[in-house]
């Protein structure tokens, strides 16, 4: 844990108004050939609710029209932008969008090098560039010294960030940079007062380095932690998820008070059926978007209508919409990871109409 300052910028919460969520369209040319008419109605669902609250900027090599939308589907606020991509889970490429004093944004663009170089990312690596040129509308900031995924960090949009150490510290990101450098970073880019690094939680299946949206999520309105949470001592995860959540019980707010932690059900074990391994199916991989929270289900009656009534409980104001992300899971990631916000201002004023 680390404080400092730099009260200039900030790195908005999710929960902050935003213009549009940025994805990508499942291709061929992907890891999800295999199941690409299954996952693409997950999209499709994901792209809908969205719609309907924000716009979404879809990119891709080959894109879908009007028509593989259901009649419902605000179509209009789709933004299409063709690029190449090798896979599709932008919360990981995507732009870290941040704030200046004044409101001004900038799009940081960090190396995103595959998860520690564990897959192909040279189309996805260009794409903050790319959405910088043909539609962002700020300063473009490029980073690229510096290996940080999205799905790593959450931020409360007051100056605190929470991370995990399996991710940020692994040798195959950033590996002749210590704690006190990652942490003198976030600092300096995000305006970090305070960082929280958790050491424990990560997931089987999860082959990202234990992003922190697997396992603990700031809310609104800022002292609310969603976590992952195991009840079943049999379970290989029950060790690491209480180590978690004694440490997240130590951690405090910005302000130094305790946070309201609210312990999110362990999925049953989802397991891949081609090889039979176990899938990192989390229900904190929600999404929050302008008023709603999407939240990933994987098809368990019970434990979905939990996590649910959960952040509902918890969040009353916002509507919860649930999206079946059984497939998402089969290649390791979820709703979460498939997406990334761009905040209210991020859009050129021609492509920015009120939804």
């Amino acid at each position: 844990m680390s404080t400092g300052q730099n009260n200039k910028l900030r790195l908005p919460a999710e929960w902050e108004p935003v213009d549009a969520v940025l994805m990508a369209w499942p291709h061929g040319n992907t890891d999800w050939a295999y199941m690409l008419d299954e996952v693409r109605q997950t999209y499709i669902a994901i792209i809908s609710a969205i719609s309907e609250r924000a716009k979404v900027v879809l990119i891709g090599p080959e894109l879908p029209d009007d028509s593989v939308f259901p009649p419902e589907c605000r179509t209009e606020n789709i933004i299409r932008l063709a690029m190449p991509t090798n896979d599709t889970w932008t919360r990981d490429y995507g732009p870290l969008t941040v704030a200046d004093g004044e409101g001004k944004l900038t799009f940081r663009d960090y190396i995103f090098n595959g998860w520690g170089q564990k897959f192909a990312s040279n189309h996805d690596n260009m794409t903050t560039a790319r959405l910088h040129t043909e539609l962002l509308d700020g300063n473009y900031s490029n980073e690229l010294d510096f290996v940080l995924e999205g799905g790593s960090i959450e931020s409360d949009g007051n100056g605190l960030i929470l991370t995990t150490a399996t991710c940020l510290l692994a040798p195959n990101r950033n590996d002749k940079t210590d704690q006190y450098g990652i942490e003198t970073r976030l600092m300096q880019d995000f305006g970090a007062r305070k960082v929280l690094w958790l050491k424990h939680g990560q997931l089987a299946g999860d082959d990202t380095d234990g992003h922190v949206d697997t396992l603990a999520r700031l809310a609104p309105p800022g002292d609310v932690i969603f976590y992952t949470g195991c009840s079943d001592p049999d379970d290989e995860h029950y060790a690491e998820l209480c180590a978690m959540r004694s440490e997240l019980e130590s951690f405090t707010t910005v302000h130094g008070t305790p946070f309201n932690l609210v312990e999110l059900p362990l999925p049953d074990p989802v397991y891949d059926p081609e090889d039979g391994s176990r899938l990192p199916a989390t229900y904190a991989n929600f999404l929050i978007v302008n008023g709603a929270v999407l939240l990933p289900t994987y098809g368990q009656p019970m434990k979905d209508m939990m996590a649910e009534q959960l952040i509902q409980t918890a969040m009353p104001e916002y509507e919860i919409i649930t999206i079946d992300c059984k497939s998402l899971v089969r290649q390791h990631g979820s709703l979460h990871c498939a997406t990334m916000q761009l905040p209210v201002g991020a859009l050129r004023e021609c492509l920015n109409s009120t939804y």
